[in-house]
């Protein structure tokens, strides 16, 4: 069998011929009646079904600095492996949910435009995205099904029966004329339940389909019965490429917009046909505003409209209604939703003229990134495995990246006993001593800008893909390789117009290299120390020595047979590896004590892997007795011996085993830890 066939035989085995009869369900007005009584919401608004939509992926609820937070898993984007999965914004997601919510309830939001607001890349146009492609996916569900209706028109040339659909295909209970709907909801909704959906008829037919629903009025004699004979109901299914419930408008410059584009023109063809500019007929409902109907428009960069738009704007809000030209008011439903920058939203707040649109609009904040954890996740979604190919990107490298990112953002702390640093790893989960959970919630309420300035994750990608691409002979690309980029980069960036600003973000970028060398550091050192034997030995002569110290007993010496004092000298230089002051020895050895105690009337045995304080004090102490073994500094002179590159290979394989590390990138760390060494640059952690 060719390839060609076994492609098609494998596309044509795939198909759910099921599904497509399903999606493509057509049937009487009655039939549509009989729908609508057994699953009443199919008649629901575009809020409560975009609502409905994020609840049907379920949610989580989370604490945070003692503040109950409900994550929405919609917002992961779980349809598309979380392609468009946004991080670390939970309050702004959560306060838009609050919005499709109270809005769904009828409580009044759904008069108003959302108004995305934030810097650059902060992700409101991929939340603008990923609620149009949520909805269109939900569209396609049994629990998200809606209805439309075409008009059966007179067969053309003998063939089958013509269709002209609602251009703007609205719910077929608009069908049901004005005088008649109170009695239909009264016998719609009897017997139903309050808690659930209570079916409502909110607006009236589009002006094309007001003319064929006049017409067939008069060509059967007022007969209501017979004019909906000529309806035929399908299933709606929203698609932002067939301009189906989903609309995008994106403002020109001032010369070329044109009002006409949000609710259609006139179709100068068929103005012969029909006579006139003003039959329905001539007429393309085909304005965003118009095919967006049962769904959602998006506004890009909405402030920039030109006035004549506004106006629009304003009544497609409030009163849900349009007026195309030459035609009365005509009814939508859809959420609006728009999104604009700082400075755009700056000057609508100082036009006087604009004071309509303000009173109409709903501002959500969305804010970058200001938890580390949540940035980092940014740039892991484009540079992974998958993703990039034929390079290795080192650990730390978007670690570090990130962290630089997130300072940019945050204010400068007032408590002078706090660094900015410490306050991100702070933000970040870790504990710091003098500082609760309540100290971190007053942080974030003092800086009321965080978040709403600083770097944007885009110059972060693009100097992450230059730093990729530059170093074309390197198998590997580490955190200074895109510092340097960053850095560089700095020169030239756009939007910042501050030489102090500038100066800001290079000296945070010193900070990011300080952090960087203490981190690596660290990993070497454990690399070099994470021989468990050494480590057990070691624990046990410290356990012997706390045991017999806190119970005033002597240490039997397992070389001479003697009891011997407890080893002072051992257990200080322990302690001291974890900053444990000579007051407070007694205090931290009886902590250890109990809990060895603790773990043992529960039946378990102490593991020095158990107590993370410990495991460093101890892993840090083997890594002074060492490190001259294995004389690290010797990897900056040409000249090593076989015996410490067996042990240098040994301490690579470590960190490529536990770290992640690969061949090139393990050895350019330990080279630049040996630098550190041989200058007697060693920090105490």
């Amino acid at each position: 069998m060719s390839q060609g066939k076994d492609i098609i035989s494998l596309i044509a085995e795939g198909q759910n011929l099921g599904d497509f009869q399903r999606l493509n369900w057509e049937g009487s007005f009655e039939d549509y009646l009989d729908i609508v009584a057994q699953r009443p919401e199919v008649t629901r608004t575009a809020f409560q079904r975009v609502y409905d939509m994020i609840m049907s992926y379920g949610m989580e609820e989370i604490t945070e600095q003692k503040e109950r937070i409900l994550h929405y898993k919609f917002f992961d984007d779980p349809d598309s492996g979380g392609r468009d999965a946004i991080f670390g914004i939970e309050k702004a997601l959560m306060n838009l949910v609050h919005i499709f919510k109270a809005a769904a309830q009828g409580y009044g939001v759904e008069h108003r435009v959302l108004l995305l607001h934030g810097p650059v890349g902060s992700s409101k146009s991929t939340l603008a995205r990923l609620l149009k492609k949520g909805i269109e996916a939900y569209s396609r569900k049994e629990e998200g099904a809606l209805y439309a209706f075409s008009w059966k028109m007179p067969a053309v040339n003998g063939e089958g029966p013509n269709l002209a659909p609602c251009p703007m295909h609205e719910d077929p209970l608009h069908l049901i004329p004005m005088e008649f709907r109170p009695k239909v909801l009264e016998a719609m909704n009897r017997n139903r339940s309050e808690k659930g959906h209570q079916i409502k008829i909110k607006g009236d037919l589009c002006p094309f389909c007001r003319y064929m629903f006049s017409e067939r009025t008069r060509k059967y004699d007022g007969d209501w019965a017979r004019v909906v004979e000529d309806v035929l109901v399908y299933r709606l299914i929203l698609s932002e490429q067939d301009r189906v419930g989903i609309g995008t408008f994106q403002p020109k410059d001032e010369k070329n917009q044109d009002a006409t584009e949000l609710t259609g023109d006139i179709n100068y063809r068929k103005i012969a046909e029909y006579g006139s500019d003003s039959d329905p007929r001539a007429f393309n409902f085909d304005g965003e505003f118009n095919v967006a109907n049962r769904g959602i428009i998006e506004f890009i960069e909405v402030l920039k409209l030109d006035v004549a738009f506004l106006y629009d704007l304003l009544g497609a809000s409030q009163e849900h209604k349009i007026k195309p030209k030459k035609f009365a008011q005509t009814d939508i439903d859809e959420v609006i939703i728009g999104h604009t920058n700082e400075p755009e939203y700056r000057k609508l707040q100082s036009n006087e003229f604009m004071e309509a649109l303000r009173d109409r609009t709903v501002k959500i904040d969305v804010p970058y990134v200001t938890r580390l954890r949540d940035e980092i996740k940014i740039y892991e979604k484009d540079y992974n495995l998958k993703r990039v190919h034929g390079k290795h990107i080192a650990p730390h490298t978007l670690e570090m990246t990130a962290m630089w990112a997130v300072l940019t953002r945050l204010e400068e702390p007032k408590n002078a006993n706090l660094t900015l640093l410490q306050k991100l790893k702070l933000y970040n989960g870790k504990t710091l001593s003098g500082f609760t959970e309540d100290n971190i919630k007053e942080l974030r309420e003092a800086a009321e800008k965080e978040g709403m300035m600083g770097i944007s994750p885009r110059y972060i990608q693009d100097k992450i893909s230059n730093a990729l691409v530059a170093h074309a002979e390197d198998a590997c690309v580490n955190p200074f390789m895109v510092m340097n980029e960053l850095e560089t980069g700095l020169k030239h960036h756009s939007l910042i117009n501050s030489e102090e600003v500038r100066k800001r973000y290079k000296d945070l970028l010193a900070v990011v290299k300080e952090e960087y060398e203490d981190v690596v550091k660290n990993e070497v050192q454990r690399a070099i120390a994470a021989d468990d034997e050494a480590l057990t030995r070691l624990c046990g002569n410290y356990i012997d020595n706390i045991k017999a110290y806190t119970q005033k007993e002597k240490v039997r010496n397992k070389y001479t047979g003697q009891y011997e004092e407890p080893d002072e000298k051992l257990m200080r230089s322990i302690e001291e590896k974890i900053d444990i002051p000579d007051s407070r020895k007694d205090d931290f050895r009886r902590e250890i004590m109990n809990y060895i105690g603790a773990l043992a009337i529960d039946g378990k045995t102490f593991n020095y892997k158990t107590n993370e304080r410990l495991q460093k004090a101890l892993e840090l102490k083997l890594f002074e007795d060492q490190k001259d073994t294995i004389k690290l500094t010797t990897l900056v002179s040409s000249v090593v011996d076989k015996e410490t590159q067996e042990k240098i290979d040994i301490v690579k394989s470590r960190m490529i085993r536990n770290h992640g590390y690969c061949d090139v990138c393990a050895t350019d760390v330990l080279n630049y830890v040996a630098s550190i060494f041989a200058r007697g640059d060693v920090k105490k952690k």
